[in-house]
């Protein structure tokens, strides 16, 4: 709606990610986000989608529609998974976006969270990172900044944080062997960004969400692995955030534990949430 849409702007919020709910047609599309940017005129926004393939999959036709990433993972063909990711941002450039969120990185295991399921590249990390890597490359060839999700990794637990809070029950050396590996080809890629994972890794002496955690996101993050892009939290109004606390104390934890960007994906008034905590903490 305009209004809530003037208010996010006038709230000085630095991007906007669409959803299903907001598309009707690539030209519609085309024309808020050239609005967007119009009643941003100070800044330079964030305009951002999921656009993963599959399920997850924001603009569907007449866009191309694109398979989940389960089978590209099965191709095992870095140069088609290039190929992928340059004509998925092309079609997003020439739409207005500027950001994808995406590829998803999380290493299927048994037990993983049907939530990511066949959205991941598949079961060998090797694999996955090298895949992942090469749509990355392939998405940021075209102009669009690609994102590696989410770090530390969704592969090891069976519940959705959309709802829940999980736990990883791995040690740390089983999380360095099994789902370390794709983030740090990423990163060795050149990847521009990664988003966070809401999951309590216990195994790497961390007893909240990852993404409220210094210890994952600076110590291991920037400093181990020397990622230096832009580190974004996945949505702060999901269900492993909210059901033990408020979205603005979280967002202050997650700066505080070295994310520079904070998705508020649900409601407006989480927003003004957000941003009158981030406020209140500036000092």
């Amino acid at each position: 709606q305009s209004d809530e849409v003037t208010h996010l702007a006038e709230l000085g919020v630095g991007g906007f990610i669409l959803f299903a709910r907001n598309v009707d047609s690539p030209l519609q599309v085309h024309g808020l986000l050239a609005d967007l940017r119009q009643m941003c005129p100070d800044r330079e926004l964030l305009l951002a989608v999921d656009q993963e393939g599959g399920r997850v999959a924001r603009l569907r036709a007449p866009l191309t529609v694109w398979p989940p990433m389960s089978e590209l993972g099965a191709h095992n063909d870095e140069r088609l998974a290039r190929d992928v990711g340059r004509a998925m941002a092309v079609e997003l450039r020439a739409i207005g976006f500027n950001v994808n969120f995406a590829p998803v990185l999380d290493v299927l295991c048994e037990q993983t969270t049907i939530a990511i399921g066949d959205r991941s590249l598949g079961k060998d990390p090797e694999c996955v990172g090298r895949l992942g890597a090469a749509l990355i490359t392939g998405i940021e060839s075209a102009g669009i900044l690609a994102c590696a999700k989410h770090f530390p990794g969704h592969g090891h637990v069976a519940e959705d944080s959309h709802h829940e809070l999980p736990t990883c029950p791995l040690d740390e050396a089983s999380w360095r062997r099994d789902h370390l590996p794709p983030f740090a080809a990423a990163i060795a890629a050149g990847v521009k960004s990664v988003m966070t994972a809401h999951v309590v890794y216990p195994g790497l002496g961390i007893h909240t969400a990852a993404t409220l955690s210094h210890r994952v996101m600076t110590e291991i993050l920037r400093d181990e692995l020397s990622f230096d892009g832009v580190l974004f939290s996945d949505d702060l109004g999901m269900g492993a955030i909210t059901r033990s606390g408020g979205v603005g104390e979280a967002a202050v934890e997650a700066v505080r534990a070295g994310v520079d960007g904070l998705l508020v994906c649900r409601h407006l008034a989480a927003v003004t949430e957000v941003v009158s905590a981030l406020r209140a903490n500036a000092n």
